[in-house]
């Protein structure tokens, strides 16, 4: 009898396009990457800033109040995908810039390929990659994505979508000329993807917005929500990369407010709003329940171009908390209740081995992972093991304790860095120096370097 009830129940899904259900064991997997998000910059943190569908996500969600990333963008971009530290593949030491020949290694097994063995067809990768450009082997669909929109290098033109001087809007490998802003594009696209996703058509969607990175744009309409003044004085250098007039070249030609702090929090609403729709088209096609949504930011604010960290000391650049302890939430109504934190330490590489776990595959990955399962975790706030996980720059922190340098912060109690307690505990200074040690001795150097000029279109070369 209850086979045929379970049977009853799936046509039904299937003719009235309720996704949810078809196939619990393998889930719908979206992932939401924010680009310099500050930890004070999200409503359910108690920002001025609106962000109403990311407090919704919150409240139907888990957050994660102790989720970690790498102090920059492209190291915690290798990690989410790896599940192991950039520093195995030569990763760490920045983000690709627009000339640099390095990336993400072809030999490295992504999310996207992990995926494909538990049998989903369709991995779709949208908006920033930084993983790499000066190769086609480097690009998403050679990484494991079926699909691919956006954008290969970080702080392109919302409006222009230019970077240096070059279009870097991109379909599959082809030049994309859409026109618009980008945070809207992006979910234009992410819509999309939901609303052509089948029954039983388990979907990996990664989202990777570049806001609210620099340059500082926003549409007018949320401008106008935080008191732009169109007769006032307006920002002018707002790429932050080049400086003085080069810059006023590529960047803050449309959309910049009247202040640093007023067009990013434009922005954060204008990529709430198109989160709102993201979830939105998940709710409308009956997918939101059977959805693993994970939301984070890939490093913390950047203070010179609005972000705010507080309470939490530091910014971006930095392995101080506010620059690698980030806004994270996990949704998955079908698995675990809402409503609920846990202060319990995650990390960007903990996504992989979670989803390995999620999807139903077992048995020994086909590299070695760095990360863990964290998936009781974020159901029901189970604690784990009180492993220490590594932040680079000499710093790293577990469940009670964080190394930075020769400093020791008692972390759960101190959550603001702000005593020092290093000679109260040399014990725990000396284990952790060495685990730090173990940690550093992972690091190699990229098998690609040097420079290499501007294509046009930013066109990949390579077969």
């Amino acid at each position: 009898m209850v086979s045929h009830v379970r049977l009853v129940v799936c046509v039904l899904a299937v003719l009235f396009g309720c996704h949810a259900h078809a196939d619990e064991s393998r889930p719908h997997i979206v992932i939401l990457l924010a680009d310099d998000l500050g930890w004070a910059d999200v409503g359910y943190h108690g920002s001025d800033i609106a962000t109403p569908h990311l407090d919704r996500l919150a409240a139907e969600g888990t957050r994660l109040d102790r989720f970690y990333v790498c102090s920059v963008c492209s190291p915690t971009r290798a990690g989410l995908l790896t599940g192991r530290y950039p520093d195995r593949y030569g990763m760490r030491d920045g983000v690709i810039a627009p000339y640099r020949k390095h990336g993400l290694p072809p030999e490295e097994q992504t999310i996207a390929e992990v995926l494909a063995d538990a049998g989903y067809p369709r991995r779709i990768a949208l908006g920033k990659w930084h993983l790499g450009h000066s190769s086609k082997k480097y690009h998403p669909l050679n990484q494991g994505f079926t699909e691919f929109y956006g954008h290969y290098n970080g702080a392109i033109d919302y409006y222009t979508h230019k970077r240096d001087g070059e279009l870097d809007w991109h379909r599959g490998f082809e030049s994309s000329y859409d026109e618009g802003y980008s945070t809207d594009l992006l979910a234009d696209e992410a819509v999309r993807v939901i609303k052509d996703t089948k029954p039983n058509q388990p979907l990996l969607l990664y989202v990777a917005f570049n806001a609210v990175h620099s340059p500082m744009q926003a549409p007018r309409k949320y401008l106008d929500r935080y008191g732009f003044d169109p007769d006032g004085p307006r920002l002018k250098n707002t790429g932050g990369h080049r400086g003085g007039e080069r810059d006023l070249e590529q960047y803050g030609k449309i959309g910049n407010g009247n202040t640093v702090r007023q067009t990013y929090q434009a922005m954060t609403t204008a990529m709430d709003d198109a989160i709102g729709r993201i979830l939105q088209a998940l709710d409308e096609q009956g997918m939101s329940d059977n959805t693993l949504v994970l939301f984070f930011s890939d490093n913390g604010g950047v203070e010179r171009f609005g972000g705010r960290n507080t309470p939490l000391r530091g910014q971006k650049h930095t392995t101080w908390e506010g620059g690698v302890r980030v806004p994270a939430i996990a949704r998955w109504p079908a698995r675990f209740a809402g409503g609920r934190s846990v202060d319990v330490p995650i990390a960007y590489v903990d996504v992989m081995p979670t989803l390995r776990r999620v999807v139903g595959l077992s048995g020994q990955s086909k590299r070695e992972l760095d990360g863990i399962d964290v998936l009781d975790t974020i159901a029901s706030g189970a604690t784990g093991p009180d492993r220490v996980i590594y932040l680079g720059d000499g710093a790293v922190v577990g469940r009670q304790w964080k190394l930075k340098g020769d400093e020791l912060f008692r972390i759960d109690r101190d959550p603001n860095e702000t005593r020092d307690v290093a000679d109260e505990h040399p014990g725990v200074v000396a284990k952790l120096k060495t685990q730090r040690k173990a940690f550093e001795a992972l690091k190699v150097e990229p098998k690609e370097s040097g420079r290499f000029e501007t294509p046009p279109e930013w066109r990949m070369p390579g077969d």
